[in-house]
């Protein structure tokens, strides 16, 4: 019992590498590991191929992600597609790492009583794990209360019958890059909504579903944020702004509010596009605002238009890196240097994948490709099982 749960502590603390701390040797079928990076440069998917990378900043990572890629039904052997997803934790690691172990399993569960895959299957199997996650917490709230003080951004996407699926909770992106036919140009498109409480349509959103709460969102050290706590307005977990109950003893006391709620303070409803796939779309960055804090969607784009397919993935953290060295005028060599932990105070985790569209494959309906399934971080762990909590700070 003692060498699983240490086997799970290691686990947490940080991607997975050999036993001595080096960097994986060999195969990169479950990744390479550089330090606090792990990355997939290239892999090939039912439609395309994807790139893949992972770097730690916090003490425990807290980005969790998965890329899976063949049978979207357990039912139905003719609905083949790609499932990416990013999920971007808060408070801890437990929230994120809980939707990686459910999230997909509901969908293909979904997909296969609706016979289909659609934006009602996906709506579905966010529901299921938001439900999945409360039940947990409700559990374990005598022995782990703060357990309700964790949370995840969530974003999906899903690529099936020709059409991508985008579904998005917190402030993650997914970005399109599309052929101009004209110039020759690829132009970044977003494709997801994203909730934040610095967006003033994002503000007002909330204000006229509280209108009895002047204070659901506060400007606090020069942040908006829901009830001065946190900035996002979309998540799965949060469970103490969701449900009253958990807003009380023994939770931590900065947690706690001072009057109670009547409506859940967060929303866990996902914004989801359907985006019929084109001969111009080239390719879909999924990533954590870990990346998006230092480059602008176009940036990205161009980054990924203009070199190779293979470690693109890896560039584009790299290059958010270098943004983050330069902003606090420091070299990227020295900013490498610095261990997790003491690193979130330069730059956040940041996760990547970046889908590349085979056109002729998207539609078809004969996949000769093996079937992928990918966690960045290359982490493997037994299902519903939870690393130890800290409190968040």
């Amino acid at each position: 019992m003692l060498s699983a749960v240490m086997e799970y502590l290691r686990s947490c603390w940080g991607p997975a590498s050999s036993p001595a701390g080096r960097p994986r040797k060999g195969s990169d079928a479950a990744g390479r590991q550089d330090g606090l990076l792990w990355y997939k440069d290239v892999g090939q998917l039912v439609a395309g191929e994807f790139s893949m990378a992972v770097v730690q900043a916090n003490n425990l990572l807290e980005d969790h992600s998965q890329v899976e890629s063949g049978p979207l039904s357990t039912t139905e052997p003719d609905l083949q597609g790609t499932f990416v997803g990013v999920y971007d934790g808060h408070g801890g690691p437990e929230t994120a790492r809980y939707i990686n172990d459910h999230l997909f399993n509901h969908l293909r569960g979904f997909a296969s009583e609706h016979k289909c895959m659609s934006a009602d299957v996906i709506r579905k199997a966010f529901r299921a794990t938001e439900e999945g996650f409360f039940s947990l917490v409700s559990s374990q709230w005598s022995l782990r209360p703060q357990l309700a003080a964790v949370g995840s951004c969530c974003l999906v996407g899903v690529i099936c019958t020709g059409n991508l699926y985008i579904a998005n909770l917190g402030d993650s992106r997914a970005v399109l890059g599309r052929l101009v036919k004209g110039t020759g140009e690829v132009l970044a498109m977003q494709l997801s909504a994203e909730h934040n409480a610095s967006y003033e349509e994002v503000r007002r959103e909330l204000q006229a579903a509280h209108p009895d709460d002047p204070q659901i969102v506060v400007l606090k050290h020069n942040v908006w944020r829901v009830k001065g706590i946190i900035q996002i307005t979309r998540s799965i977990g949060d469970v103490y702004l969701k449900k009253p109950e958990f807003n009380r003893e023994p939770l931590h006391s900065k947690f706690r509010l001072q009057e109670t709620f009547r409506r859940p303070l967060l929303s866990s409803e996902p914004a989801i596009v359907v985006h019929q796939l084109q001969t111009t779309d080239q390719f879909i960055i999924f990533a954590s605002d870990g990346l998006w804090e230092h480059i602008s969607n176009q940036e990205a784009v161009d980054l990924v238009q203009h070199n190779p397919r293979n470690g693109i993935a890896r560039r584009l953290v790299k290059a958010a890196m270098q943004q983050a060295a330069k902003k606090r005028e420091m070299r990227y060599s020295d900013l490498k240097k610095i261990d997790r932990g003491v690193r979130r105070h330069f730059h956040d985790d940041i996760t990547v994948v970046v889908v590349f569209f085979d056109s002729n494959a998207i539609t078809t309906a004969s996949w000769s490709r093996p079937s992928v399934s990918l966690r960045g971080g290359g982490v493997t762990l037994p299902a519903n099982s939870l690393a130890p909590f800290s409190i968040p700070t």
